[in-house]
């Protein structure tokens, strides 16, 4: 069992035979032309993708920033050179695949324009997507860009190093403020609330 679980890979090949499984027990593979089917899926990768952006970005701002200063400082380029790198690619993609599954999403539920425009009964979807693109373009343009200068992948001078640390910190920061609104508006769309 050791074995199986070691191995990434396998144990998400693994939870997506489980969910094949639950498919068929469900009976529901005849749905797969449905659109519903279909819009139902993107919703699914959708929140998967989501989970895995905003699950890093809490991460970043509520385990690895503040344990920083408790990590002698012999075992800090492992976070550097290891962790953080290998964290940040799947972060920026994670922010990538919820904004293009988002778009979809809304695209095949005929509501995308309406969303981006603020219309009712779109609202609260919208302003969630809002929320979602100047984060999303904060991870891309400004903490991904400033991340890579402070990690020493780019090759930069010390003075633009901290100052590179400084604004990517800031602007995750600014990202896990605006994750609790946009969060609440992704709910509020569904569920009421807004």
């Amino acid at each position: 069992m050791a074995a199986f679980f070691s191995s990434l890979n396998r144990t998400i090949l693994a939870g997506i035979v489980i969910v094949l499984v639950m498919i068929g027990v469900a009976g529901t593979f005849n749905s797969f032309g449905q659109m519903g089917y279909w819009q139902f899926f993107m919703r699914w990768l959708h929140i998967l993708s989501g989970v895995m952006w905003i699950g890093l970005l809490w991460y970043f701002n509520f385990v690895q920033t503040p344990s920083m200063p408790k990590i002698p400082d012999e075992q800090k380029p492992a976070i550097g050179k290891v962790i953080a790198p290998t964290a940040l690619f799947w972060f920026r993609w994670g922010a990538m695949s919820t904004l293009i599954t988002g778009a979809l999403l809304a695209w095949m539920n005929g509501y995308l324009l309406q969303a981006l425009s603020l219309q009712k009964p779109f609202t609260p979807i919208g302003v969630g997507a809002w929320l979602a693109i100047v984060m999303w373009f904060n991870v891309w343009f400004i903490i991904w860009p400033n991340q890579k200068k402070a990690l020493g992948i780019v090759t930069v001078t010390p003075e633009e190093k901290a100052a590179a640390a400084k604004l990517a910190g800031m602007t995750s920061r600014i990202n896990t403020m605006l994750s609790i609104p946009m969060l609440y508006c992704m709910a509020a769309q569904s569920h009421g609330g807004f």
